[in-house]
Parts: structure tokens; sequence; C-alpha cells
């Protein structure tokens, strides 16, 4: 069998996975290149099992609202072996689903780890694949900071793989998936303290949302360490770690949890010494069409700066391939898309933040805001609230962001976003009914500016 092909996929994440059956669609040769496992991060150790450990950590909130509903609920036992047992047959057979798309699609599926000896070469443990394009799609990995006793913790990754459950864990980090992962700790019963280096979690997102959110989860008894950063952690006799930090204070934990980012994939490849442009993190230079500097080589995903979402990679992969392969008439546009993070409650938001609107639109912002009790809790006893907001630009009527920390905030949030991409006006909430009694229903009801910029 010839070893040249029309493109060679490093990495069998959610972009390349999808670039290469799209690509081999058209008729195209193709090979992916995996050393780990198919799907990449999203279905190994991220997006999907940390959902799944989202939906068991809720499950303690729904056994506590129940008595107020005239629910008896009995004592409840959390057996982690079985959360672990269930998730990891669920991954294997997303990682057969993967596979079967793969072969079905004609990709050959090379499992070993590619460097790329120039443009149009692949090595591939002992075979050397000719291709007319190379394209990375080597995601991230966990960033594990460098200080003291870094070796008794355990990154996002290794969460997956736990043996034993513990009853106390120090969760370093204040971006998303430091907060998901409070949350679940939280929920399964852990002894939970999340320890960020800022003043306030999530930097980057809405303020007023990130204070919301610190609040809510603080009531529900996560510990918070804000403006104290990790100086090291020391192993006990017993086996439980002791985190100190900064400010000359301590704390003891059976699991030290470092989330503190991801970093771009691209150590082994060789893209240094063929000129390929990264920069200071590692991240790949690339152009709206994910060409690199060097003719023959693009990258998608993670792995080039882009927000980090399963949604991107995949949506860039769809553009590469029509830009490769098809008519060249699509461009990735990174304008307005909707996210969620798993936090409990969970947060969704949509695009620009009220200090970023304020920022690009002086004098021609108003806020609409709500906050409110949601009818469950009126009966459930829990002291959860709900909070929504709209950034409107003053001048055209025009929603220019949507924010809120709600249960079902992700699934709320994906059909707002069609509305708001489309061009949707103040007025185009305010014509729209409500669907009584719902929460949602907030975002066509609120008549009135809370703020005014």
């Amino acid at each position: 069998m010839s070893d040249k092909y029309d493109l060679v996929v490093i990495g069998a994440g959610s972009g390349g996975v999808r670039a290469a059956r799209m690509a081999a669609a058209t008729g195209a040769r193709v090979a992916v290149l995996e050393n780990r496992y198919l799907g990449g991060t999203c279905v190994n150790v991220g997006c999907v099992p940390k959902k799944l450990f989202v939906y068991a950590s809720e499950f303690s909130h729904a056994f506590h609202d129940a008595s107020g509903f005239g629910h008896t609920v009995p004592q409840t036992h959390f057996d982690w072996p079985t959360l672990k047992t269930n998730k990891d047959n669920e991954i294997n057979r997303l990682n057969g689903i993967y596979n079967n798309l793969l072969d079905g699609s004609g990709v050959e599926i090379i499992h070993a780890s590619g460097h790329i000896a120039s443009a149009d070469t692949v090595i591939a443990g002992d075979r050397r694949l000719t291709t007319e394009r190379i394209l990375i799609a080597t995601g991230g990995w966990p960033n594990m900071p460098d200080f003291p006793g870094s070796e008794h913790c355990i990154n996002s990754n290794d969460v997956f793989a736990l043996e034993h459950f513990p009853a106390s864990v120090v969760v370093i980090g204040g971006g998303y998936i430091a907060t998901e992962f409070a949350g679940i700790f939280h929920g399964l019963g852990a002894d939970t303290t999340l320890n960020y280096r800022g003043d306030l979690i999530l930097r980057g997102f809405d303020r007023e949302v990130r204070e919301y959110i610190t609040a809510q989860m603080t009531a529900s008894g996560i510990h918070f360490l804000c403006n104290t950063d990790i100086s090291s952690v020391e192993l006990l006799p017993d086996g439980r770690r002791r985190c100190h930090f900064s400010d000359g204070s301590s704390r003891d934990a059976d699991t030290v949890l470092c989330a503190t980012g991801r970093n771009p994939n691209t150590e082994g490849l060789g893209l240094q010494a063929l000129g390929v442009q990264l920069r200071k993190d590692g991240s790949i230079v690339a152009d709206d069409h994910f060409a690199t500097s060097v003719p023959g080589i693009w990258a998608l995903g993670d792995v080039i700066g882009t927000p980090a979402l399963t949604p991107v990679a995949i949506e860039q992969a769809m553009c590469f391939v029509n830009q490769q392969f098809g008519d060249d008439s699509r461009l990735m546009d990174y304008d307005q898309i909707p996210t969620a993070i798993f936090t409990q409650p969970p947060i969704g938001t949509l695009g620009l933040s009220e200090e970023d609107a304020c920022e690009q639109y002086p004098q021609d912002i108003d806020i609409y805001r709500s906050e409110f009790r949601a009818l469950k809790h009126t009966l459930s006893g829990s002291a959860e609230r709900t909070l929504m907001k709209l950034v409107v630009r003053r001048s055209d009527d025009r929603v220019l962001g949507v924010h809120m920390v709600s249960e079902a905030a992700g699934e709320i949030i994906q059909s707002l976003a069609v509305a708001v991409r489309m061009g949707a006006t103040k007025a185009d909430f305010d014509r729209t009914l409500p669907v009584h009694p719902t929460a949602a229903e907030e975002f066509v009801t609120m008549r009135s500016p809370s703020r005014s910029y």
C-alpha cells in the first residue's frame, strides 16, 4: 500500500476526526494519527465525562430539595467505583463509535505519534507518510504549575481515573475547569476548597456573573481562598496533603487538584525545527485558512489559541475541508459563541459582557437585569437564586449579550443564541410571548433598563 496521502491529520480529537471524515468524503486519501484515545479531550477527559460527573453530583441537591415536595428520602450512599465504572463503559462505547466513524469514512487510523519531518512528510513509528497537506489538531494538555510538592497533586485528566473518592479536596485555579470540578467534588460529598490567586474567579466573563456565581457557590458550602497563591504542597505521614499558601495560611486535604488551564499540545512535533511560528504559550500561529507559517502545514482547534471549545474545533474543521477540498467559501466566525459553564448552578453566556460592551460602545448601553428565587425553590428550601441579564445597544436596540446563572442555563442560552445571531433587538424580545411558569420567561418580560451607560 502506498504511503502517499492527500491529507494527514495529527490528532484524533473533535477537530481532527471531523476534518479527516469530511475530507475523506470528498474522495481524498486521508490518514489520522493518534497516540492516546479517539475523540480527544472532550470525549475522554473533558466535556463528556465531566458532564456525567456533574449529573452525578446534582443528585445530592435533588435529595435535599425533595423534602419540601413531600418526599422522604432515606439516608443515601454514594459509591465512587460504580460511577467510575459506568463512566468508563460509556467512554469506551464512544471510542468505538469514533473508530467506526473514521473507518466507515475510509480514513486510515494509525495509532502512533506523529513527527513532522518536512512540509510533506510525517514520521509515524516506523512508517514514513508523504502527503500534500499536514493538519495539526493535537489539542491541549493540562498545565501543572511548578512549585515544591506539585508531584503530590493531580490534574484535570487524573480526576477521571481516581481509584478512591476523597473526603476533602483543594482545587487550585479559577477558570471554568476549576469551578466545575469544585462543584462536582462538593456535590459528591467532599469538603471542597477553591484557591484562586486573583480576587474573583472566571476572569474574562461578565463581572456581575462572576460575583453572583461566587456567592451562590459559597452559600452552597464551597470554601474560597482568593488573593493568595499556592506556595507548596507537603505530603503528610498519613497520606494527606498540606497546602501552603502565599499569605501564610495552610489547608489539609486528601486530594489537591491543579486546574490552572491547559497548554497547547505541540511538544515533539518538530515544529520549531521546521520554522513553524509559535506564540510564547506554545500555540501555533494560523491564519483564517488555518495555514501556518510553513506552506503545506495547517492547524486548528485548541492548539491555535482560539476558544477552547469542542464546537469551535468542529466548525473550524468544516471550514478547513471546504477551503481545501470544496469551493473555499467558508471562513470561521468567532462572534457570539454561546458558552455554558457547568457550575452549580450553571452559567450561560453569549456575546459581549457588560464591561466589554461599555468599552466598545461608550454612552450607548442599556443593561436589563432580573434576579429572583425560582419557583421550584419556594418549596425546596434551597437558597439558590437566579440571575438573568441582557446587554443592549441603545442606538439600534440590538441585543449584544445575554448572561444567566440558572438551572438549565446551557439549554436556554443555546436557543437564545439563534435569535441573537439573527440580529434580534430588545423589541423582538419584548414582542415574544413568555412560556409561563418558567425561568426563561424573564428574558422576554424585562421592560425597563436596570442601568444605562
